[in-house]
């Protein structure tokens, strides 16, 4: 990419949206070094996955019941992924905190600018007061022990090779 813009003398690629969280971290094989290498800034989506690494098990909300494209990029996981969300919570009542602070902690150890939806004051409340929240090495690797490779999922899996094929949020929310 960046090779064929200096090339041509086309602006460089600086910044990469990624969708990386602490229960989708492919990033990790490629991009995180490629991004490294060519200097370039990556500010992940989905921070909190769609609220999983927010909710205790159990809880729901409005978005978990009704947001397919939520349940297309992590319901095919959700028994692994469950692993690491306990982990959360387990770390989050240790430090006395949310587990937004605890799964924001972490990202804050991999990235400098993570995208956080906030529809609530209390979003971005906790997304300030994972800045207070310092993680040991040893809660980093505790966090990131049960993780295992998953399929793609999120933009990057419905690219299509014949754009006019129907995206699978809008499928899935009418299989419903």
């Amino acid at each position: 990419m960046n090779a064929l813009a200096e090339k041509r003398e086309w602006a460089k690629f600086i910044s990469v949206q990624n969708h990386y969280n602490l229960i989708m971290r492919e990033e990790e094989r490629e991009m995180f070094p490629f991004c490294r290498e060519e200097n370039i800034a990556m500010t992940p989506y989905s921070a909190l996955a769609s609220g999983k690494l927010a909710k205790r098990p159990g809880e729901t909300s409005k978005r978990q019941q009704e947001d397919a494209f939520m349940h297309f990029k992590y319901d095919a996981t959700a028994e692994l992924d469950d692993r690491i969300v306990e982990r959360v919570v387990e770390l989050a009542d240790r430090y006395g905190v949310e587990m937004t602070q605890i799964s924001l902690a972490w990202l804050l150890t991999k990235v400098e600018a993570p995208i956080v939806g906030a529809t609530k004051l209390h979003h971005i409340e906790g997304a300030v007061k994972s800045l207070d929240v310092h993680l040991t090495p040893e809660d980093i690797r505790y966090l990131e022990e049960p993780y295992v490779p998953h399929r793609l999922s999120g933009v990057m899996a419905v690219n299509k090779p014949v754009m006019n094929q129907e995206p699978v949020w809008v499928s899935a929310s009418r299989n419903k």
